[in-house]
């Protein structure tokens, strides 16, 4: 019998780990805050701005450097000639600021990847970067990181989190070109009226948020709210929505968070599945595929890094690039690059493409077959490459939208080929696992190899996060035994 082994490790949500946002009162509110504060005597505010930083300064490395930078936010409100104080400024700032727990609510769907520095180890030692989707207040989702060192038992040592968390500089929006764009347009071959409106309200640059209230303004007499959704979608997924992140290069991986900041992700950052993908000449880059939500559209995105440090992130086009649980293959196959999707929401498709952005066409990989995951069967995570196939960690809905883990081999030249299938789940939520925020779920976003087992990160009710091992060649020999 297959043995998968429990490891007693799990990561909680920390209430703690909070980040400062910008608090937008609006500017009739706002301009009332900014002239009670400008009224105060130095004395007052002096006294009150005391009393703010030492309650909150040491929740932040240094939360006067983000008081200033808000009180710039609100700056275009000042009277002209209104000259403050260093104190008002920041306790303006201070008004403008508010706290956002980003791990309130649950810290799941995790992926694990080898980490680009792997000094200062002991022999058979190696140090992982788990990344974890962490949820917050109205259900924002975003990216943060742990670090943990994986001994030579494959035994997992967490390394305490820093009690810091920032999110990073964020460069400005890629613009669009509007001739560029309209001549994409012209694929869609939309009503001429709609054509013509949706160009003549665009600036010859803009961004995907500008785009949005054209949108708005171009589709409003259609009736239908289905076609009207529709057309949006399909306007929408041909603006770009590319920007970089930057995180001080002094702090450490645990400090970090990505947090949604292009409108295409402002209500959430979702199951990012990261990957360790090697070049064909040995170079080595990290990819990892999200979910971007915007409240009502969703937007299959990529992040790159060779660091993680300094992040790229993009959107993905094409025909195939929709829906949700896209995981890229860690190196290319017959020279292209390689994804699977769940393109239809119910199958496992795989994708080729000469363009890592661009995925054009899907090919149906695998239906459900049994009954724990009738209801649907996606990847858990981007293939792991072994001497015997491509190893899929799979997750299957059956009765009651239990949610389990599975696992599939495939052919390493062929994988449109599937060789075996694990015919009962390789792991169940156990009586322990079923309660939380949702109910009855195991899930994962991306295991690894490491001293002969398949150490497999996943979330638990999709609350906290723990981690299991399996013997490899054990689960690859149960895998061939399965018969479909």
């Amino acid at each position: 019998m297959l043995q998968v082994t429990r490891k007693n490790v799990r990561i909680n949500p920390d209430l703690k780990k909070v980040i400062p946002r910008f608090f937008n009162t609006g500017n009739e509110r706002a301009l009332m805050i900014v002239e009670k504060v400008s009224r105060m005597t130095e004395e007052v505010a002096g006294a009150l701005l005391n009393q703010v930083l030492q309650e909150f300064c040491c929740r932040y490395k240094d939360i006067e450097l983000i008081f200033e930078a808000h009180f710039e936010r609100v700056c275009p409100l000042l009277s002209d000639g209104m000259q403050l104080s260093r104190e008002k400024r920041f306790l303006i700032g201070a008004y403008f600021t508010m706290e956002y727990s980003i791990e309130a609510a649950a810290l799941f769907n995790p992926s694990v990847v080898e980490a680009p520095d792997q000094s200062g180890l002991a022999e058979g030692e190696k140090r992982m970067v788990i990344s974890l989707r962490a949820t917050g207040e109205s259900h924002i989702s975003s990216i943060t990181f742990r670090e943990g060192i994986l001994d030579k038992d494959c035994n997992i040592r967490m390394i305490e989190p820093d009690k810091f968390i920032e999110e990073g500089l964020i460069t400005e929006e890629r613009l669009n070109n509007k001739k560029k764009f309209e001549q994409q347009l012209t694929q869609l071959r939309l009503p001429e009226d709609i054509h013509s409106t949706i160009i003549h309200q665009l600036t010859d640059e803009f961004t995907y948020e500008e785009m949005d209230v054209v949108l708005r303004n171009s589709l409003i007499d259609i009736e239908r709210t289905a076609e009207r959704e529709m057309l949006k979608r399909s306007v929408m997924k041909l603006v770009d929505a590319t920007y970089e992140l930057h995180f001080p290069e002094d702090s450490s991986l645990s400090e970090r968070v990505i947090f949604p900041v292009s409108f295409t992700e402002k209500n959430g950052i979702e199951d990012a599945r990261f990957v360790r993908f090697t070049e064909d000449d040995g170079s080595v880059i990290y990819y990892a595929t999200y979910t971007a939500y915007d409240g009502v559209f969703i937007l299959p995105k990529l992040i790159e890094t060779t660091d993680f440090c300094h992040f790229k992130i993009s959107p993905l086009y094409g025909k195939a690039a929709v829906n949700k649980n896209l995981a890229l293959f860690p190196r290319r196959i017959n020279g292209k690059y390689a994804m699977l999707s769940r393109i239809d929401g119910v199958n496992n498709y795989i994708m080729f493409s000469d363009d890592l952005h661009l995925w054009e066409e899907a090919t149906l990989l695998q239906a459900p077959v049994y009954p724990w995951e009738f209801v649907q069967i996606g990847n858990g995570g981007s293939p792991i490459l072994t001497e015997k196939g491509w190893l899929v960690i799979t997750h299957g809905v059956g009765p009651m939208r239990k949610y389990s883990l599975g696992a599939s081999l495939f052919d390493l030249d062929n994988p449109l080929k599937e060789i075996g299938r694990l015919g009962k789940p390789l792991l169940m939520p156990n009586e322990d696992e079923r309660n939380g925020y949702v109910p009855n779920v195991v899930y994962s976003c991306g295991a690894c190899v490491h001293a002969g087992q398949l150490f497999l990160p996943y979330a638990v009710s999709d609350y906290a996060s723990s981690f299991a091992t399996i013997p490899l060649n054990e689960l690859l020999d149960e895998i061939l035994r399965s018969t479909l």
